[in-house]
């Protein structure tokens, strides 16, 4: 971090000498002219670089994954001919580092400068041997993607001017993310603040779950400031009304949880297992959706320009749907299946397949952030265009195909209530809340 910080420093210097700020665009070969590797070679190190960093919990994965994003796309706007910076449209993110005007850019060095100087600042606390990882692939991108790294392009003062954009941009975004509610989980304000929680009681309530009894996971994030100004239009309609007699919407709904998680076939265990994304043994559920998009873009040799809409769009929509569930989920403060279960009908249930989450139940944030992943990929490849998931494949998993994007988020959202973790209400609105959130990143104005 110290060294970090010491080059960005230098940066400024180095901007001082080259010119002031302008909003013209930089010049040289636009973006769409160079490969999506730089992108997709960042992502494909981050995400398991997730999976190991201690703090790294599902929402806070996502928000790490959309300041990445953001900052890709923030990093090259200015060689997208066209297109506009997201400044000025997300919350309290008024200006940002202009490219220098007139003067030339080398656009796959802006972006290796930009992710790298994010992921030293997004994930401090990383194991040694990633942040190793990291500086390493800084440093061999231009030989390892040769192609898009051509001499002949990058003279000293363009590598010079191009790094310099890209660190001033990263730490310029960084200043802007740390006021959001969501930075540094692990500090003393975090625990302070999260310990301080109360939940509130009554019928209906959520209480800690067994078999580890936890607290409440994050019980403040929903007060995060978003990324994107029109959430509340997305807020779902609530669960049926409480009620422990049987035959009431609600009762149906758990008996419906029981026996599914109590006979599941084979497939719906394999679903429930799939779609787990546990933190520490996954990239979480967000990253699981971040690295279909990484495969998407290397299969089909997308470009720079590309990739970089795509991982912003979808990533700040992933980003604000954990927010906007945990708002709602900590404002409905709705008890679990197992606790109802207990409660109602076999005092010794608990899910076979896995453990409750320590946070209430409705919506399902599974659901919420695929439905909104979902909406967004749809928009870039089509509502009928199958994939193959490779995400665990390193877990003995093979690739799974799916016929669509809508397909594999039902799939990820009904997992939950395969493995007895969710009520069908927090399912089916979660995936429609999610799409809301996709449509609103996807309305998001480059143009």
């Amino acid at each position: 971090m110290a060294a970090l910080i010491r080059n960005a420093l230098v940066a400024l210097l180095l901007a001082a000498c080259l010119g002031s700020p302008g909003r013209a665009q930089g010049t040289g070969p636009e973006a769409a002219r160079y490969s999506a590797a730089v992108a997709t070679e960042w992502f494909r190190v981050v995400l398991p670089a997730i999976q190991q960093t201690p703090g790294q919990s599902p929402p806070v994965a996502a928000r790490t994954l959309a300041v990445l994003g953001l900052g890709l796309y923030e990093g090259i706007v200015a060689g997208l001919p066209g297109q506009r910076s997201l400044t000025g449209q997300l919350n309290e993110l008024d200006s940002l580092p202009p490219a220098q005007p007139d003067e030339v850019l080398h656009w796959p060095t802006v972006a290796n400068a930009t992710l790298a100087a994010l992921t030293q600042m997004l994930l401090p606390n990383a194991p040694a041997d990633w942040k190793a990882r990291f500086e390493a692939l800084e440093r061999n991108m231009p030989v390892a993607q040769s192609a898009d790294f051509d001499p002949a392009q990058r003279t000293p003062e363009v590598i010079i001017r191009s790094e310099t954009h890209g660190k001033l941009l990263a730490m310029a975004l960084m200043t802007w993310a740390r006021t959001d509610g969501g930075h540094d989980v692990l500090g003393a304000r975090r625990v302070r603040l999260d310990a301080g929680y109360v939940s509130p009681s009554g019928p209906g309530a959520w209480v800690p779950t067994p078999p580890r009894f936890a607290r409440p996971l994050l019980p403040n994030w929903g007060e995060n400031r978003p990324f994107m100004p029109t959430l509340a239009r997305c807020r779902p309609p609530g669960p049926p009304a409480y009620d422990e007699a049987p035959g009431s919407a609600f009762h149906r709904e758990a008996v419906e949880v029981l026996k599914a998680s109590v006979t599941p076939t084979e497939e719906q265990r394999r679903v429930a297992l799939y779609w787990a994304d546990d933190p520490g043994k996954t990239p979480t559920p967000a990253g699981h959706w971040v690295w279909i998009l990484t495969d998407l873009l290397r299969d089909r040799k997308a470009n720079l320009a590309a990739a970089a809409e795509q991982y912003a769009r979808m990533t700040i929509a992933m980003s604000d749907a954990f927010v906007a569930t945990w708002k709602v989920k900590y404002a409905t403060n709705l008890l679990r299946p197992v606790t109802y279960v207990q409660l109602t009908m076999d005092a010794n249930w608990v899910p076979p397949l896995m453990e409750t989450p320590p946070f209430p139940e409705y919506p399902s944030g599974h659901s919420v952030q695929s439905g909104a992943a979902a909406a967004v990929l749809e928009s870039f490849y089509g509502k009928d265009t199958p994939f193959d998931d490779r995400t665990h494949n390193d877990r003995g998993w093979g690739p799974q195909r799916f016929r669509s994007f809508a397909a594999a988020a039902e799939q990820a959202a009904f997992s939950r209530l395969y493995a007895g973790i969710h009520y069908r209400s927090a399912i089916e609105h979660g995936v429609t809340m999610g799409r809301c959130i996709g449509a609103q990143a996807l309305a998001l104005s480059t143009r």
